[in-house]
């Protein structure tokens, strides 16, 4: 039962408008005089109406609509009183006449009209079926009937196939869901498919006919529906679209509701359903685009009732294969539906394609369908599912509806393990009400996990996206769920306290789909389902966790620096934790005490200890296997896996994948800050008192001789130096690992092979946290670029910008880098300084750190100084040959410790760590300097912005040939003088820079101005470029250069760098500055809702900036939701609602608690119902407060009572209520330790109020 590694792979635009800073009595932002009852208003412009503008920062009248005064950007939203979702079917809230020029309908949902005639746009259902849910993925786009693609697990087991988001948008309409309608009215008899492409309206004024249906999509966060309005044929057709909650199979469930809207009866068939079904067989996906024919040899239909046909089994007779070994194909995909008048019949099941379409075999026409009298001949008919892909379509004959009457058709398509399996699904999806019930509980699923950041501000679109945001930062994360609880004590505990409370993170998965169709995602259909991560994804997006849930304590740190190996670098791919019983006692005792030990049952309680002992599991494993054996388990879910994890241990799992990043240590402190935050006496525990150990990847990294490479220039006239192929598989390494090899599972035991060993073979070595942070520090350190300035890109991959990927072949460094660990040595030489306690390091560390010491002691003495006004692109011979003897003396330690550590140790003291730490940060602030001499450079960039660099390349001016050859037989060379080159402005280089002066708001406010004078900022979005042009850079430099400017990383908006951007203005204090891009439409949801192009609730990867070359594509958003911009939201978010340290220590050493909010006054809200804004400070009968969610549990009130801008200042009083009721007065702007630590350990608080 050992786990099995997943294996890793890696509309027009505003015009410009001034730029107005925000002054502390920022108006209301929304459009002056314009109640437009519930719509947003048309952009001016768009309809003749002059040109655009901004309605963010105009002072203007309040919207009050229903019982809230709603702020919006140039649009208003219905709002249903703050009562939450209400307990209504979709379809009750879907009117085209009221929904016409909404954003939001009543549920919260994203309204887009006339979907399939704006610009296309691809999403998806998030994969969330509860924690004893079995998910599948679904993708969808604004054409045709919106569902594009669906599965489960990965894109190779597709019930409709996968396709990449340029093909969906062509094929969905004719491949995707369809519906035909043969209906008679009057005598009269047309066939109708709803939502027809050819019936499709204009959205160009000239040319829309008013006759044609209208359609609109809604997006919610658990469910997708389109909506058709027809006067024409006199019927609407409404689909919705959600995952089946909460059960142990996994089905997507459609329902589709025809109406009658006329006014006279009418008699219907109906066909609908999938034209194609793929079948069950394996991993199909490379077979279906390459040997499609060839595989439908394989394909077949089944039936789980032969004589009705109602419950048709897609799959292969055996999985396709050449081999000797042939795999029967039992496992298939099944459809079954029911309408709701009658929920105990099954409806028949279409599955012979040919005849529904006849002839065409484009799917354009139901031909087929057109030439019957009725749908009952051809379900009556002989139909054929051999060697060919099959149509799903369900059957509806002869239905009449009178006037306002309508049809529901409840339709269910997923996997069974066996076709056994289809009829026991089809008795428990049937029953009266059973789809509304599952549809409320699909949305209360998505409530009850958003409940976390329930937040109430004067504006409800800014409190829709926090829920949203938290939703996809923990799809690309992981949620954190607190298991081991088997008592009630162990619930005022946290995970560094009790090892019997662990932590497990939920429904994660690479940001795979159909934009981002590089990524093979994993969505395992299982209860506690998640999936592997990139490791910096999973790494950003859990950087909140410890602030929104304490009880996560340091787990997450200790993860991550589990995976820090010997030579510092990490693994590609992060896959959730596996947990582990080494005691067959407690395996004994857990298996007793769940299956309940007596006689009858003696065989579960032996086959639960022998899975408990097996091997390493996931919870969702874990109830696989019991399912599959039967063992009969007589405790509930929730009380059976809290005991089984309460015994466990865990151990941390991951992939290397392809090559090593730069950028993944950095986001390390991140977590630590926000863990001192909530702990900040947990410091020297958390640093000194642990034992971690070092991940082992079965690659290295070349020295210098193996990888600097003499070859041809991009021209061919010449030849230059490049570091190429910088990583190598290491079959020692591989050896290594299989000295852990388990015959008997034919698996790696993660315990052991993932983990650099002792060549005494006496176990691994671990370390400290400190010291993992030191070995960091000295190996970012030694790593240095020739000049002293950025940090190498050495590794084989650039940093967070990964489409710099070919920065590494130019012998690149970055500035980003440097700047991170500037941070970093000041934060380990303070925890050092701090706990005066010796630091116990690998011996082989030590002489790195000597040789490093040495060589900086030997270029101090050649009395070298720089030369500032006139630094020379010629790296000067001192600093070449300081960063030559550092850099070999790296190497040397990589080779020392490449395959194991020789478990010798040394003790550093607390003197010599602060010592060394201090001359390296010297040397690291002068590199900083030079860096800003040298600059930037480029197209329209005359190098004078003062804004920081972002990366440089080295030019290796001289060399000698060593002997070597590459694998391609180059030859390979050591070189002996460099010279330095520059790049044009990015992003990223300000923004990191920006931590390095965080308590400077001076300085940071220079830089901002600074970047608001440069090609960074597009000043007709009002928004920040990834970088400046980079028009006549080298193609040498990576992917970006090979994309149109404007798109993708080359010189795009892209929202991860700038909400980094927009978080660094409000961490330093830039309130004004950071509100002022918040509400000019630099965030959600305060972008432009017809631009922007999808739901405002949802981050985009990038947006097509103002550089693009088609003006309508500018501020439009592409490849959806699961980005790092959400992590950066939610830090953002904190900042406002609680400030940056909830906790701190006192003087005397005494736990304190403290709000320091910045929240402006526009963003509060009465208790009257109305929002607040400048005008209205001086009624003392308003009371102006905003509530949120502290720890998931604690209801925050802060009352604004003075009426103003609350910008990082502390309460002038609180007011707790305890959870017996018990309310206790304090003043002053802080919480001393005797409610403080009760605050932390959330249960024996239920309110905090705090009054500005």
């Amino acid at each position: 039962q050992i786990i099995n590694n997943y294996q890793g792979i890696s509309s027009p635009s505003p015009d410009s408008v001034e730029h107005t800073k925000m002054s502390t009595s920022l108006p209301s932002y929304q459009q002056e005089g314009r109640n437009t009852g519930g719509a947003y208003a048309p952009i001016p412009g768009e309809n003749g109406e002059g040109t655009k503008s901004n309605f963010f920062c105009r002072k203007s009248s309040l919207l009050v609509l229903g019982s809230v005064a709603v702020l919006a950007a140039g649009f208003s939203y219905v709002y249903n009183g703050g009562k939450g979702i209400p307990s209504q079917n979709a379809e009750e809230v879907s009117n085209a006449a009221e929904l016409t020029g909404k954003l939001f309908d009543s549920l919260d949902r994203y309204v887009l009209e006339d979907y399939d005639a704006k610009p296309t746009f691809s999403n998806f259902l998030p994969g969330v079926a509860g924690l004893y849910g079995k998910p599948m993925w679904t993708f969808y786009v604004n054409r045709g009937q919106g569902f594009a693609s669906f599965g489960v697990d990965s894109k190779d087991y597709p019930i409709l196939e996968f396709n990449p988001a340029n093909k969906a948008y062509i094929s969905t309409a004719q491949r995707g869901f369809r519906t035909f309608i043969k209906a008679t009215r009057d005598g009269e008899t047309e066939t109708i498919e709803p939502f027809s492409p050819a019936t499709a309206r204009s959205l160009q004024d000239n040319l829309d006919d008013e006759s044609l249906p209208k359609r609109f999509m809604f997006v919610g966060t658990n469910e997708m529906e389109i909506l058709e309005t027809d006067e024409k044929t006199g019927l609407e057709t409404n689909v919705i679209y959600f995952l089946m909650p909460k059960e142990d199979f996994a089905a997507v469930v459609r329902r589709t509701k025809i109406t009658n809207t006329g006014d006279t009866p009418v008699t219907i068939d109906v066909l609908d359903g999938l034209p194609k079904i793929e079948p069950a067989g394996g991993g199909l996906d490379f077979m279906l685009k390459n040997m499609g024919r060839t595989l439908e040899g394989w394909m077949g239909v089944y039936h789980a009732d032969e004589k009705e046909k109602t419950m048709p089994f897609y799959r292969l007779s055996t999985q396709p294969s050449d081999s000797a070994s042939v795999k029967i194909q039992e496992a298939g995909h099944y459809v079954l539906a029911y309408t709701d008048d009658k929920p105990n019949d099954l409806l028949p099941i279409v599955y012979d394609s040919s005849k529904v379409f006849g002839r065409d075999t484009t799917l354009s026409n139901p031909w087929g369908f057109e030439n019957v009298k009725s749908v009952d001949d051809i379900v009556n008919g002989k139909q054929y599912g051999a060697a060919t892909t099959s149509s799903a379509f369900v059957a509806i004959s002869k239905k009449t509806l009178a006037p306002g009457e309508s049809v529901t058709i409840n339709s269910f398509y997923g996997k069974a393990s066996k076709i056994s399996e289809v009829s026991t699904i089809a008795r428990i999806v049937r029953g009266e009400g059973w789809v509304d019930k599952k549809l409320q509980e699909a949305r209360s699923t998505m409530d009850d996990i958003t409940a976390a950041v329930t937040t109430t501000t004067g504006n409800h679109l800014f409190n829709g996206a926090i829920k949203q945001m938290y939703m996809d930062n923990g799809l690309r994360g992981g949620l954190p769920v607190i298991l081991g609880d088997v008592n009630d004590e162990l619930k005022l505990l946290n995970s560094d306290e009790d090892e019997r409370v662990k932590v497990f993170h939920v429904f994660s998965r690479i940001h795979g789909d159909l934009e981002r169709d590089y990524n093979s995602f994993h969505l395992k259909p299982a209860y506690f389902s998640q999936g592997p991560g990139n490791y910096r994804d999973v790494a950003q997006n859990r950087r909140n966790d410890v602030i929104l849930s304490p009880r996560v304590a340091g787990f997450d740190i200790k993860m991550f620096l589990s995976y820090v190996q010997a030579d510092g670098y990490e693994p590609l791919t992060v896959e959730a934790i596996a947990f582990y019983l080494k005691d067959k006692e407690k395996c004994r005792y857990i298996a007793e005490t769940a299956t309940g030990n007596t006689t009858n049952v003696m065989s579960s309680t032996n086959q639960l200890h022998d899975i408990l002992c097996g091997g390493t599991f996931r919870p969702g494993q874990l109830f696989e296997l019991i399912e599959q054996l039967g063992v009969n388990v007589v405790m509930g879910n929730d009380k059976f896996i809290n005991l089984v994890l309460s015994e466990a241990q865990y151990t941390v799992m991951g992939v290397y994948g392809t090559g090593f990043w730069a950028d993944h240590w950095e986001y390390y402190l991140d977590m630590i800050e926000a863990y001192l935050s909530i702990y900040p006496d947990g410091e020297e525990q958390l640093m000194y008192d642990n034992e971690l150990r070092y991940f082992y990847s079965t690659a290295h990294v070349k020295p210098r001789s193996e990888k600097y490479i003499l070859t041809y220039t991009f021209d061919g006239k010449s030849k230059h130096v490049q570091q190429l192929d910088a990583t190598a598989w290491d079959e020692e390494k591989i050896e290594q690992k299989t000295k852990f090899f388990d015959t008997a599972t034919g698996l790696f035991d993660p315990l052991q092979a993932d983990w650099q060993h002792q060549l005494s073979d006496s176990g691994v070595l671990t370390s400290s946290p400190i010291a993992k942070l030191f070995l960091l520090v000295t190996t970012k350190y030694t790593m240095r670029d020739a000049y002293g300035m950025g940090v190498e890109y050495e590794g084989g991959r650039p940093g967070w910008n990964d489409a710099m990927n070919g920065l590494v072949g130019m012998v690149g460094s970055g500035m980003p880098e440097t700047y991170e660990l500037l941070v970093l040595l000041k934060y380990v030489k303070k925890v050092v300084s701090t706990y005066d306690r010796p630091l116990v390091i690998p011996a082989e560390l030590l002489n790195l750190v000597q040789t490093a010491n040495a060589a900086l002691a030997d270029l101090l003495a050649s009395g070298y100084t720089d030369n500032f006004g006139s630094l020379s692109s010629a790296v000067p011979q001192p600093l070449f040959t300081y960063w030559d003897t550092c850099a070999t003396a790296r190497e040397e330690y990589r080779a020392s410790v490449r395959l194991a550590f020789s478990g010798d140790t040394e003790e550093l003291s607390a003197d010599f760590v602060v010592e060394t730490l201090s001359a390296w940060i010297k040397q690291v602030d002068q590199g900083i300097k030079r860096a800003f001499e040298l600059g930037t450079g480029g197209d329209g960039n005359d190098g004078t912005s003062g804004v920081s660099p972002c990366y440089f390349s080295f030019d290796v001016t001289e060399w000698k040939l060593n002997g070597g050859h590459s694998a391609m037989g180059l030859p390979t060379v050591d070189a002996t003088s460099m010279a330095v080159g520059i790049f044009p402005l990015f992003l990223e280089g300000p923004v990191r820079y920006m931590k390095t002066i965080a308590d400077d708001t001076e300085t940071q406010l220079e830089v901002y101005n600074k970047v608001m004078n440069t090609g960074l900022r597009d000043e007709p979005l009002k928004m920040y470029t990834l970088s400046d042009s980079l028009i006549g850079q080298s193609y040498d430099m990576g992917r970006m250069m090979a994309f149109s400017p404007g798109w993708l990383e080359n010189q795009s908006v892209w929202l991860h760098m700038s909400y980094k951007y927009y978080l660094q203005l409000i961490r330093g204090g830039l309130y004004e500055e950071f509100f002022s891009e918040m509400v000019n439409g630099g965030m959600l949801p305060f972008m432009e809702p017809v631009t922007y192009g999808r739901s405002l609730m949802e981050c985009s990867s990038f947006l097509a900036s103002s550089a693009f070359v088609d003006p309508s594509m500018h501020g439009r958003g592409f490849l959806p939701r699961l980005s790092g911009s959400t992590a950066e939201f939610l830090s953002m978010y904190i900042l406002m609602m609680m400030g940056p340290k909830l906790f701190f220590l006192d003087d005397d050493g005494g736990l304190n608690f403290q709000l320091k909010p910045a929240l402006p006054l526009w963003l509060f809200e009465s208790d009257t119902g109305d929002a607040s804004d400048e005008s209205s400070s001086s009624d003392d009968s308003s009371e102006l407060s905003i509530t949120y969610k502290l720890f998931s549990a604690i209801d925050v009130t802060v009352h604004n009572t003075a009426k103003k801008n609350i910008f990082g200042i502390a309460p002038n009083s609180y007011n707790l209520v305890l959870a017996d009721g018990t309310e206790v007065s304090i003043e002053g702007g802080s919480i001393g330790s005797e409610y403080a630590d009760s605050i932390r350990r959330i249960l024996p608080v239920k309110a905090i109020h705090a009054y500005f």
